[in-house]
């Protein structure tokens, strides 16, 4: 079977942000769009525009994101600009949040959702970058790439969707309506995997795994790091990339490992990966390439 590569550096930095992306041998087109997580104020741990501006102004890209689902600072129009300004996002490219003049129904085909319900101006993109800030989560257990491609390019219904296993599009239902937590985690997969297949292919996936906290970036008042930053870990396939992540803390040393694998597996998060390569989003067998020393 073959393997998807996966390329690491410890460095975390704008400069070796752009040689991970250009090491994937693959160069985005067109319009392009940058999915970030823009963070929830009170929230420090997000991916900050100094680290991730050099790379998006080298792409041309917009940063692309959509509303949440949840009462805070970016539920609404309005409010989730002011947030995005008051981070400093605006002064490294153009911002659109792509469900400000609706939304979208996209084929997913999966066994829990039958469409992902995305913000309209995804059609608007001919490639994405997504680039995730690697961290825990309290309802996943953990999030990577995978979450930020289907929570976070859904729009608010959208993630009431995923969120509720199909159940409900309502926000406000949200929490009355929440799923067995497999049940969650394979729409999160099955939602990516829509998103993967209406842009054919056309995404690359970057992992910064810093300010490793057992908590969200959409959390306003994040537990602090827990681990030590680790690096950056890229692909082209976001299966394999969150595998190599989540084996990157198994097989750490660092003191607060333990706690963070906690976080984890309370949410029985790694299940998410199984099913991902099970509905063809990709392969959770990888080779790793270390750009710092050359090896595998």
């Amino acid at each position: 079977m073959s393997k998807s590569v996966v390329y690491f550096t410890r460095n975390i930095t704008p400069d070796s942000l752009v040689d991970i992306y250009n090491r994937l041998g693959r160069k985005l087109e067109g319009r392009i769009g940058v999915k970030i997580s823009t963070g929830e104020p009170g929230g420090h741990n997000y991916l900050k525009p100094e680290l991730i501006g050099k790379l998006v102004k080298e792409l041309n890209a917009a940063i692309i994101e959509c509303n949440t689902a949840y009462a805070g600072r970016r539920n609404t129009l309005d409010a989730h600009l002011k947030t995005i300004e008051e981070h400093g996002f605006t002064q490294i490219a153009k911002v659109d949040i792509m469900d400000s003049e609706g939304e979208i129904e996209i084929p997913a085909n999966g066994k829990h959702l039958d469409v992902d319900i995305v913000g309209s101006h995804l059609k608007d993109y001919d490639s994405i970058l997504n680039l995730a800030h690697f961290k825990g989560h309290a309802m996943g257990g953990f999030g990577g790439v995978i979450k930020n491609q289907s929570i976070g390019i859904a729009s608010s219904s959208g993630k009431a969707y995923i969120h509720t296993a199909g159940a409900t599009r309502k926000p406000e239902e949200l929490w009355d309506k929440l799923p067995a937590q497999n049940d969650f985690l394979e729409s999160m997969a099955e939602a990516a995997k829509a998103v993967a297949d209406y842009m054919k292919g056309n995404i690359l996936y970057i992992d910064v795994m810093n300010n490793l906290s057992v908590d969200c970036d959409c959390d306003s008042h994040p537990e602090d790091p827990c681990m030590a930053d680790i690096g950056i870990l890229a692909s082209t396939d976001p299966v394999a990339l969150d595998q190599a992540c989540i084996d990157k803390i198994w097989s750490s040393n660092d003191p607060g490992r333990d706690h963070f694998i906690a976080r984890v597996e309370r949410q029985n998060g790694r299940h998410i990966l199984p099913y991902a390569e099970q509905i063809g989003l990709g392969s959770r067998n990888y080779e790793l390439i270390d750009m710092d020393t050359g090896r595998l």
